[in-house]
């Protein structure tokens, strides 16, 4: 007969072996590749056993375990050949110098270990010591893959982390030595912009020439290691046949704010963080004529608008060591009032003072739209009505739309979630919502006052602007039918939209492929 301790241990191991086996399988998600600076580049991201997150692994075919041992040597030999002086690789001025220095060096010292080289590896392995001598090694090739949003660096106790478009955050297989090495980084990304960051000054939060944002922080400030945050700038940004391809928004809500732009109302994109409100802000952009003059003022030059169009695009500045040569948000605004705009993008509003004046601009007959940070279209009237913000709740009506942008953080995807018009007495009333459960944006409620607006100034009925309404949504499905997606050819068909509307409706009627190459 056996005790209940007995049954236990005799049932136990088996049922741990099971789990075990389990567990021990590496489960493959997605790879791809693409290149680096010359340099092929292999990315797979699996599931691996005792990790809480999937590892994104990056491989350089072409090095084998042998062969980097080889380029490290020859890397620190390149270090002592080549004397820099008191020449900082950092200067951009002298970047193209250096590196041509460096390669001279390379070519010898390649030769000198693989004889025989010829001149494709020649080029790939002069890339693979350039990018580890100067740059920052393998963070930059993970700044050359375009899924990724964030490279985040938390300490050198820990491997470096990404935001994936697709797959969210990850780790990688990617380790910095120790944290000189993380603060080596930060430093020379802050020289390369003109600023610094030292125990005196221990946050850096900077733009990079390409667009990308960079925060960095050194210990004790961050207490388990230095930090470097980098933001990347989208090379190819998105467009409105984006925003219908990937259901971030319905053809007929596209269509409302289309007409809404079309005529010169103004309108606030709301949000949290990270939900698409620049993307949006630039997306929508796409909808101004041709003919008028367009300013947008932006801490980060994320706006990139079709190249016929008349547009100034403008940045702020932030203050040197000594304080001094600050350009801000509120500063552009008022300069870009004495520029005779038509239209004003402003990247976000955050202070009274943005605030005010940018009410203060829509009083006076431009036509302004501005990235706000709020959850819902209540919340964005509440805020901007209420402390620190305080717009008099009387401006309110000159925003004639609301629109929000969320994203879900569990699958990731981005959406317009309300679209709101502001009445007359300052109170929102809310025309669409979106339904996470069918994935669709459903109308609410009928306009009070959009759409009294767009009669009054433009002299149309109901039925007309109805039927305008039909008219710009089949030219949104035509995008996408015909994979029109980048920048400037969808500001070309606005453009002709604008300028040439019946010869583009014969197009869209018939379903024909537009002819880029004319006019």
């Amino acid at each position: 007969m056996t005790t209940k301790k007995e049954v236990k241990k005799k049932d136990l191991p088996e049922i741990k072996e099971e789990k075990s086996s389990e567990t021990k399988k590496e489960v493959l998600i997605d790879s791809y590749s693409f290149n680096s600076k010359k340099i092929p580049i292999n990315i797979t991201i699996k599931q691996v056993p005792g990790e809480f997150v999937p590892i994104y692994e990056v491989s350089i075919s072409k090095i084998s375990k042998t062969t980097e041992v080889i380029l490290e040597k020859i890397r620190k030999e390149l270090i002592k050949e080549v004397n820099l002086g008191m020449v900082d690789i950092t200067d951009a001025k002298r970047n193209d110098v250096i590196e041509e220095r460096f390669k001279e060096t390379i070519n010898f010292l390649v030769d000198k270990y693989f004889p025989d080289t010829d001149q494709a590896t020649m080029e790939f392995l002069t890339s693979y010591l350039i990018m580890k001598s100067l740059g920052m090694g393998s963070m930059e090739i993970l700044m050359d893959d375009v899924l990724l949003e964030e490279v985040v660096v938390n300490s050198a106790n820990e491997p470096v982390w990404i935001f994936h478009k697709k797959h969210n955050w990850l780790k990688t297989n990617i380790t910095l030595a120790d944290e000189d090495q993380v603060r080596h980084y930060a430093t020379m990304i802050g020289r390369k912009v003109g600023r610094q960051i030292t125990n005196i000054e221990p946050l850096l939060d900077a733009h990079l020439n390409e667009g990308d944002r960079v925060n960095a922080t050194l210990m004790p400030i961050s207490s388990s290691g230095n930090t470097i945050t980098l933001r990347k700038f989208s090379r190819n940004p998105m467009t409105i046949t984006h925003f219908l391809r990937f259901n971030t928004l319905s053809a007929s809500a596209a269509s409302l704010i289309w007409q809404a732009m079309h005529y010169e109302l103004s309108a606030i994109i709301a949000g949290g963080t990270a939900s698409g409100k620049t993307s949006a802000l630039n997306v929508f952009a796409s909808f101004f004529p041709p003919n008028q003059r367009i300013i947008s003022i932006e801490d980060t030059r994320e706006i990139r608008l079709p190249k016929f169009l008349h547009w100034v695009p403008m940045s702020t500045r932030q203050a040197n060591a000594e304080g001094k040569g600050e350009v801000s948000m509120e500063d552009l605004l008022v300069n870009a009032l004495r520029q005779r705009p038509d239209r004003i993008l402003v990247g976000e509003v955050r202070r009274q003072r943005e605030a005010e004046t940018l009410f203060e601009a829509i009083h006076t007959g431009h036509s302004c739209y501005a990235t706000f940070h709020a959850n819902n279209y209540e919340e964005t009237i509440r805020r901007l009505t209420n402390p620190p913000i305080n717009v008099p709740e009387t401006m309110l009506p000159a925003i004639s739309m609301i629109l929000m942008q969320f994203r879900n953080r569990r699958t990731g995807y981005r959406r317009t979630f309300q679209i709101a018009e502001i009445t007359d007495d300052s109170k929102g009333n809310l025309l669409m919502q979106y339904d996470p459960k069918k994935d669709v944006l459903q109308k609410k409620h009928e306009s009070k006052s959009l759409m009294g607006t767009l009669e009054l100034y433009t002299g149309s009925t109901k039925l007309e602007l109805k039927k305008e309404l039909l008219e710009k949504e089949k030219v949104l499905n035509y995008l996408v039918k015909q994979s029109i997606d980048t920048v400037d050819n969808v500001g070309r068909i606005m453009a002709e939209y604008y300028t040439n509307k019946a010869e583009l409706l014969k197009y869209v009627n018939k379903g024909k492929s537009f002819n880029f190459e004319a006019k």
